[in-house]
């Protein structure tokens, strides 16, 4: 954890031009009829879950860069995740990956993640890749297999990753599959679909009384033919198959290019099929990029989705949020943090809409003021009530100037000894 005296310190230097911008946008919107603190509190309670997977450098198909003093074990990335949450006080919950971060003893790391005052979100489990010592591969697949012994060990293992889960005070599993084909004709379509859906229902049929099953889509990769469920409504058709606990996970970048991820999300709501999402960013394809970097509008346009649901108090409305994404060239601390950031941001501009202007223009047809509505929302600059949120939870106004000023990095290059570090602000 970071010394609390160098947030405190760094806070006291910028509260000043801190307390002007704040004031100066409170005016603004006090002028749009809008409570300042009122925003300020509901991004305060924002939360989004860290993946275990996020806190080493990814890689891609061609290479793996890694950084210095990267984790190099489930325990240590707690560590990082804790000061994530220390600086944004929104991240107070772990997505733990199994097997790649299983634990020897799950009671040990519960215990590890209340000492950091943090909890644990969905266990998500791996079918996708073949791990030392198993039976049968995964080559053609995992619960859409044709071979019964594979379809039984690919449950076995959901069963195994929700027992884990149960044992560090989870409420969720996320099941995503990379079942499909590459060829035409490799695959029976509908066979495959039909073996899938029985092996869910044999996990669902397990699952706690008081969990829920994120079904998750992709359309192509590591199949580039066919997946099994390849996009929402396949996702949708499984969950509403599974039963009430069942449910859809939204992953920004499963998507092809130019898809309506807004719509998408929209007709989930209306199903009351919206589990949560996976948060990162694409330009093409599966990209895993930090949140924000390349479709801010879009990121806007799902909040505001979110924010809508909210206010209509749909019936079953509990999303889970948590961040998804690979970092192949950014610090992992730093990329995480960015993101963080553009999610609160994304909300607190969605939080800012005129809903009773917008659902005039609409019922009006009247579309260049109703899209204007939108936009006004969007570009207002919400960063001192993004900062705000942070200082009140006792963050920092600005989370990565701190972590780079406080020598986090090197300090965990020095005691991980995992390779050299060179500070971004001296390349």
């Amino acid at each position: 954890m970071l010394d609390p005296t160098r947030i405190a310190e760094h806070n006291d230097a910028a509260h000043e031009h801190h307390r002007r911008d704040y004031e100066h946008l409170g005016q603004h919107l006090q002028r749009r009829k809008v409570d300042i603190e009122r925003i300020v509190e509901q991004v305060q309670a924002f939360a989004v879950a860290v993946p275990s997977w996020a806190l080493g450098t990814g890689g891609t198909r061609f290479g793996r860069f890694p950084g210095g003093g990267e984790p190099r074990d489930i325990y240590e990335k707690m560590d990082d995740i804790a000061v994530i949450h220390q600086l944004t006080g929104a991240t107070p919950r772990v997505s733990l990956h199994i097997p790649w971060d299983e634990p020897d003893d799950p009671a040990a790391l519960r215990q590890h993640a209340d000492d950091l005052h943090l909890g644990f979100d969905a266990v998500n489990s791996n079918t996708f890749q073949d791990q030392p010592g198993q039976d049968r591969s995964y080559k053609f697949g995992s619960l859409c297999h044709t071979d019964a012994e594979v379809r039984r060990q690919a449950v076995a293992h959901n069963l195994h990753v929700m027992e884990v889960g149960k044992t560090l005070g989870s409420d969720s599993i996320t099941i995503w599959l990379a079942d499909g084909s590459n060829y035409p004709g490799q695959m029976h379509l509908r066979a495959s679909y039909e073996r899938t859906l029985d092996g869910l229902q044999q996990i669902y049929a397990q699952l706690p009384a008081d969990w829920r099953l994120f079904t998750e889509h992709k359309p192509y990769e590591p199949a580039f033919y066919a997946t099994v469920v390849q996009d929402w409504g396949s996702s949708l058709m499984l969950a509403q198959a599974l039963g009430a606990r069942a449910q859809c996970l939204v992953d920004l970048g499963h998507h092809l290019p130019n898809t309506n991820i807004e719509l998408v999300v929209a007709r989930l709501l209306t199903a009351g099929k919206l589990g949560g999402f996976h948060f990162n960013d694409s330009k093409y394809g599966d990209d895993d990029l930090t949140a924000g970097s390349i479709q801010p509008y879009q990121l806007f346009l799902v909040f505001n989705e979110l924010v809508d649901a909210v206010q209509a108090d749909l019936d079953g409305f509990d999303p889970a949020y948590m961040i998804d994404q690979s970092h192949n060239l950014k610090d992992p601390i730093e990329a995480l943090l960015q993101t963080v950031e553009n999610l609160q941001r994304a909300y607190a501009q969605a939080l800012l809409v005129d809903r009773e202007a917008l659902a005039t223009y609409q019922a009006t047809n009247d579309v260049l003021m109703a899209e204007r509505t939108l936009k006004r929302a969007y570009q207002t600059d919400v960063t001192p009530i993004l900062a705000e949120a942070r200082k009140r939870a006792d963050g920092a106004i600005d989370p990565v100037e701190v972590f780079r000023a406080a020598g986090y990095r090197q300090a965990k290059v020095d005691e991980r000894q995992a390779g050299d570090y060179v500070p971004p602000s001296s390349l």
